[in-house]
């Protein structure tokens, strides 16, 4: 009797160990098994380092913008999978690099960019309901700045200036929804909305000491059709929605863009897995 006890007891542990790994989830509160990776054109390098430990990067970037996150495993919460994750990114070396007159020169060329760091903590909880995999997400990011940073620096484009803001701002808040979704065997349809808010930088609200709601909005939306085309490959396209407030006013604008082109071209991305022997 004992033995067929833990015999039992070794199943459940096992299933619910096992549930807390997935593939391709980088938006979820799952994590990836233990020395297993994954990386795309566009996506970050995702190494499962052990089995409560998750560590990424974006290698492409990794030398003129050094950037690292992890995602660890929490305490299920009403149903959901939960997970922690906290990141860090030093993009001093790359604006320096944007910090010029000809060609790619976004801005001033007698700006010199100060050392600045952004550290962001997030609580992500993921759950499926009737064949939809549902992530929900909310953080907190503080950005240090270690010198004079110059007003004039600013990079007035979608994504980059509400996540740059944060070291003008000295912090900002953001939170979101991802929905998955399998249409047809190895298709699935991914929708996110997330919302970044930098509460009080705002022209308009000098006067206050404090308005939560006052300050710069972006909202940001992407739809996707994932394709699996083997175990270890996979194919998206798609587009992204960004709208937002911008020194210059209100803004949206549909992603990936081409300036020379003046155009709007679908998202191609190219993801690989595999284990590590």
């Amino acid at each position: 009797m004992y033995k067929n006890l833990l015999r039992a007891a070794v199943l459940v542990f096992g299933l619910l160990k096992s549930d807390q790994y997935r593939n391709w989830d980088t938006h979820s509160a799952y994590t990836l098994k233990p020395q297993r990776w994954e990386v795309g054109l566009f996506q970050p390098f995702r190494y499962g380092y052990s089995e409560n430990l998750e560590i990424s990067t974006h290698p492409l970037w990794f030398f003129i913008l050094p950037n690292i996150a992890i995602k660890k495993p929490a305490r299920d919460l009403l149903g959901h999978k939960v997970a922690k994750r906290f990141a860090g990114y030093y993009p001093t070396p790359l604006l320096n690099m944007l910090s010029r007159s000809n060609i790619g020169g976004l801005i001033d060329p007698n700006i010199t960019m100060p050392p600045m760091v952004a550290i962001s903590g997030s609580i992500i909880c993921s759950q499926e309901v009737k064949g939809f995999d549902y992530s929900l997400k909310a953080g907190f990011e503080i950005g240090q700045v270690f010198g004079e940073l110059d007003s004039r620096s600013n990079i007035d484009l979608p994504m980059v200036y509400h996540r740059l803001g944060v070291f003008f701002n000295g912090w900002g808040v953001y939170g979101g929804v991802d929905i998955q979704k399998e249409v047809l065997k190895n298709t699935k349809i991914h929708i996110d909305f997330d919302l970044r808010l930098l509460p009080g930088l705002s022209a308009k609200n000098k006067d206050r000491l404090f308005r939560m709601f006052g300050g710069e909005k972006s909202l940001e939306h992407k739809l996707l059709l994932i394709m699996s085309l083997s175990e270890n490959i996979r194919f998206k396209t798609g587009y992204k929605l960004v709208a937002g407030d911008f020194p210059y006013g209100k803004d949206v604008r549909m992603l990936p863009y081409i300036p020379l082109i003046e155009r709007w071209v679908p998202l191609i991305e190219v993801e690989w897995s595999g284990n590590v022997k």
